[in-house]
């Protein structure tokens, strides 16, 4: 059950690091807000785009990360 967890809480971290480096900075600057950020904003497909999307992922990535850490530390204790 341990190394099952372990394995599982090992690719959860790798793909959250990899989510992470994904996304793009909020620092994007003046231009980055000019040139995407009118399209996301008045658009109808808010939900849809990549940060978005990137952004949905990370939080499940993160829920998943810390049950597996929780779960890891109890099975540690026993």
């Amino acid at each position: 059950m341990a190394i099952a967890v372990t394995i599982v809480h090992i690719i959860v971290s790798i793909a959250l690091i990899a989510i992470v480096l994904l996304q793009s900075g909020r620092s994007a600057g003046l231009s980055g807000s000019i040139a995407g950020g009118a399209e996301t904003f008045f658009g109808k497909n808010k939900g849809r785009t990549i940060d978005a999307i990137l952004s949905k992922w990370t939080s499940v990535a993160a829920i998943v990360f810390i049950i597996t850490s929780v779960v890891l530390a109890i099975l540690a204790v026993k």
